[in-house]
Parts: C-alpha cells; sequence; structure tokens
C-alpha cells in the first residue's frame, strides 16, 4: 500500500534502489530527563541532518546524528489491536544506557520520533509528517536496547480536550 506521507524522491529510491543513494533512517528519542535528545543513524558514519520545521526538538536546525546499527519494524494494523513497533538498538553506550536507565524512573513516557532521509539530500526528512511514536515497553543491557512503541493512548484522551474559556471566547458570555 502506498504510504502518501513520503516525498517522491525516496519513494523512487525505494523502487529504483540506484547504488549512489543511501535511504538514512534515523531514530530520535527524548525524555524531559535527558540531557539532549539521542539522535541515531542506521550507517556506519555520523550525519549532521536537518529537522523539519515543525520538530519537536531543535526545529529547522542540522543536528548530528550518531551511526548506531538498530533495526524498526512497523508490523501491518491488525482489527483491533493497537499497532505496535519494535524497536532493536545494538551495541549501546554506556551514555544513551544511563539516559534510558534516568527516564523510566518517571511517569513521562520517552518519545520516538524516526525520519528517513536520502544521503543526497539531507536539508529535510523524505517522510511529512515523521512517525511519532511513544515508548511503552523498554529493556536495554550493556549491549542492546529493545523497545516497544505506539502511537499514544488515545481510548483514554479526554473528549472533548479542548477548553473553552472566556479569555479565548468572549462570546460565550450571556449578553445582558
Amino acid at each position: 500500500m502506498p504510504n502518501p506521507t513520503l516525498q517522491q524522491a525516496i519513494k523512487e529510491a525505494y523502487a529504483a534502489a540506484p547504488t549512489d543513494v543511501v535511504v538514512l533512517e534515523t531514530l530520535e528519542l527524548r525524555h524531559p530527563s535527558f540531557s539532549v535528545p539521542v539522535r541515531l543513524v542506521r550507517d556506519t558514519q555520523d550525519w549532521s541532518l536537518t529537522l523539519e520545521p515543525d520538530a519537536p526538538a531543535d526545529p529547522g536546525e542540522a543536528v548530528m546524528f550518531v551511526g548506531y546499527p538498530f533495526a524498526i519494524e512497523v508490523p501491518p494494523v491488525e482489527d483491533g489491536a493497537q499497532p505496535q513497533a519494535v524497536v532493536t538498538i545494538d551495541n549501546v553506550s554506556a551514555e544513551i544506557v544511563l539516559e534510558i536507565e534516568a527516564a523510566v524512573t518517571t511517569a513521562e513516557p520517552i518519545a520516538l520520533t524516526y525520519r528517513p532521509y536520502l544521503s543526497t539530500d539531507t536539508t529535510g526528512p523524505q517522510m511529512d509528517p515523521p512517525l511519532h511514536l511513544m515508548i511503552t515497553q523498554i529493556n536495554a543491557n550493556v549491549m542492546q536496547i529493545t523497545a516497544r512503541a505506539t502511537y499514544g493512548d488515545y481510548t483514554n484522551r479526554k473528549f472533548p480536550n479542548r477548553e473553552y474559556s472566556l479569555t479565548e471566547f468572549p462570546g460565550l458570555v450571556a449578553a445582558t
């Protein structure tokens, strides 16, 4: 099934598989306890890549993604089940493990963003919007991090989720 969030250039790279164009898959992990977001690129080298203008952290800026071996698997949506992505990061550094250990002791979930780039165009991700997920389960050791992530808990959100106040909507006051 076609993915409407992908840009035309990455669709062509997937279809033609040219040898001079590499698809750079990236992960960004964010949490209030992290000193900086953890940014990884699935490659053997580090890359400076420009984030989208509405990115949650450092919008529109060129930031460094560290080369790491990782895998992300997004299964197809099944009836009645919330889709879960499985992320595995190998050869994890001690700094990342310490950040993860500090984050799991809080109630705030770790946010995960997946962005694909092309090696020939690092001026922005080739997916609009990028895939934003929340990590629901994570296991970390000195060799590997395995996480399950979902789109969020939309079934338990209050509805309507917007509060109508007099300052924002002055017309709510009854005329006398």
